[in-house]
C-alpha cells in the first residue's frame, strides 16, 4: 500500500490543487487526510474537490468539529478553528455532512511501515498538541496504550519525524496554512516515508484569494500564502497552546 497524506488544507484551494497535481501523477493506493480541510478563504470549493478523491478517508479535526457545529446551531465544544462564522455560511448541508463524516483516527497496515494511526492532534483529541520539541514523557502520556508502529499527525502545521519508544510520530506538515516556510507540505508512506514540499504559484493564489469575500481574505494571502510564520514564532505559539491543553486536561 501507498499512501499519499495531507492534513491542514484550511481553504486553501491553489495550494491543495498544487499537492493533488503531483499526488495524481503516481496516483496511491489511498489518500489520507488528517483534518481541518476548509475553514479557510474556500472552504465549500476545497470540499467539492476533497469529495470528488478516490480512494480517500478522512480524519476529523477541530476546525471540521467546528464547522459542523457551527452549521448546527450548537455550542462549540473548543477550537473551532479559525474564520468559523464566515466559513459556516458557504456550506451546503451537503457539504455539512461530509465533514460530519469524518473519523475520530484511522488505522491502516501500510508495508514496509508497519501499523499507522492518523489522527489530528493525538490519538486522543483533536486538540492536543505533538511537535518536534515535545517532551518524551509527554508523547509517551499521548500514545499510552497503542498498538502501532507509526503515528501521522496534524494540527501544528510543521514537518517533523521522531521516534519516542519505539514509536515513529510524523507530521507532514500544512497544505495550506505551512509555518516556516511558504508553500504546499504533504508527504507519502510506504514503503518508506517521505517528506514533501510543493510550491505554486503564490502570486496568482494570494490574487484569488483576495478577490473572495471572506473579511480575512487580505491577511491570509499575506501571512499564509506569500510569507508565513518563521518555525520559532509557530514553536512559542505551540508551547503556550499546549500549556493551555495541558492545564484544561489536569
Amino acid at each position: 500500500m501507498r499512501v499519499a497524506v495531507l492534513a491542514d488544507i484550511h481553504g486553501n484551494l491553489p495550494a491543495l490543487e498544487a499537492v493533488l497535481a503531483e499526488v495524481e501523477r503516481d496516483p496511491p493506493d489511498l489518500v489520507m487526510v488528517c483534518g481541518d480541510v476548509a475553514s479557510g478563504p474556500m472552504p465549500a470549493e476545497s470540499i467539492d474537490v476533497l469529495r470528488g478523491l478516490p480512494r480517500a478517508r478522512f480524519v476529523r479535526g477541530n476546525a471540521d468539529r467546528g464547522l459542523v457545529e457551527g452549521y448546527d446551531g450548537a455550542p462549540f465544544t473548543g477550537m473551532p478553528g479559525p474564520f468559523v462564522d464566515w466559513c459556516v455560511r458557504q456550506l451546503s448541508r451537503d457539504q455539512r455532512d461530509f465533514l460530519a463524516s469524518f473519523e475520530d483516527v484511522v488505522t491502516v497496515e501500510v508495508a514496509g511501515v508497519g501499523r499507522v494511526l492518523f489522527c489530528h492532534g493525538s490519538p486522543r483529541s483533536d486538540v492536543e498538541v505533538m511537535t518536534i520539541e515535545t517532551e518524551d514523557d509527554r508523547v509517551r502520556e499521548l500514545l499510552s496504550g497503542l498498538d502501532v508502529d507509526m503515528v501521522v499527525c496534524g494540527h501544528t502545521h510543521m514537518q517533523f519525524d521522531r521516534t519516542v519508544d519505539g514509536v515513529r510520530v510524523i507530521n507532514f506538515g500544512s497544505v495550506g496554512m505551512p509555518y516556516g516556510e511558504p508553500g504546499a507540505f504533504w508527504g507519502w508512506l510506504g514503503p518508506g516515508v517521505e517528506l514533501r514540499r510543493s510550491d505554486y504559484d503564490r502570486e496568482a493564489a494570494a490574487a484569488h484569494i483576495r478577490a473572495t469575500d471572506w473579511p480575512n481574505a487580505e491577511e491570509f494571502a499575506r501571512e499564509n500564502v506569500l510569507s508565513v510564520a518563521s518555525e520559532e514564532e509557530a514553536l512559542a505559539f505551540m508551547r503556550e497552546l499546549d500549556l493551555k491543553q495541558r492545564s484544561k486536561s489536569s
